[in-house]
Order: structure tokens, then sequence, then C-alpha cells
């Protein structure tokens, strides 16, 4: 009983979040077609705005690339990051050393 209960439930979700009108109308598209695709799924996957295989292995490969450069350039940044902060430090020991060098002639007096 318990499960009966659970399907009904579920066919409502279904029904009341508009899938069994979507599914339907795709289906009765494809039915309609008078030559059928030769792929079911991938006819389905585009009615229901998703992209077909082509779209899909494209996407793949062009986020792919987009990986790698995005860890060219996080490589990139990082070393710019790392020669910034010597350049920084560098600058503060100069700045450092000048001062203590002009400090030292009036120690002297």
């Amino acid at each position: 009983m318990e499960k009966e209960a659970k399907k009904e439930a579920f066919r409502k979700y279904l029904e009341s979040s508009g899938v069994l009108d979507a599914l339907t109308k795709v289906l009765v598209a494809l039915y309609e077609q008078n030559d059928k695709p030769s792929s079911a799924i991938g006819f389905i996957q585009h009615r229901l705005g998703g992209p077909t295989l082509p779209e899909y292995e494209k996407l793949q490969a062009e986020m792919s690339d987009l990986q790698i450069k995005y860890k060219e350039l996080l490589a990139e940044h990082q070393e710019t990051c790392r020669e910034l902060e010597e350049l920084r430090n560098s600058q503060s020991v100069a700045a450092s050393k000048e001062m203590i060098d002009k400090e030292s002639p009036m120690d002297e007096l």
C-alpha cells in the first residue's frame, strides 16, 4: 500500500512540475515525424533543450581546453605574485639599508 502511495505522489509531482506535459509533447512530436530520426534519444534531448551529441562533445573539448588554459594562467599568476613579493622584499631591504647608512654618519658626530 505504501509503495502505491509513493508512486501516486511521484506521479502528481511529475504532473505538477510540468514534466509529464513536456515529455508527452516531445513523444508526440517524435511520433508525428514522417522520417524518424536515427537517434530517438538525440531527438528527445534536442527537443527538451539539451545539446546534441556533437554539440556536447564540442562543449566537453572546449571545457577541457579552458581548464588547461586556466591552470596555465593560475601558475603564471602565482609566479608573478612570487616575483612581486621578492621585489617588495628587496626594496624593503634596500630602504632599510639606506636608512641605516644615513643614520651612521650622524652617530659618528
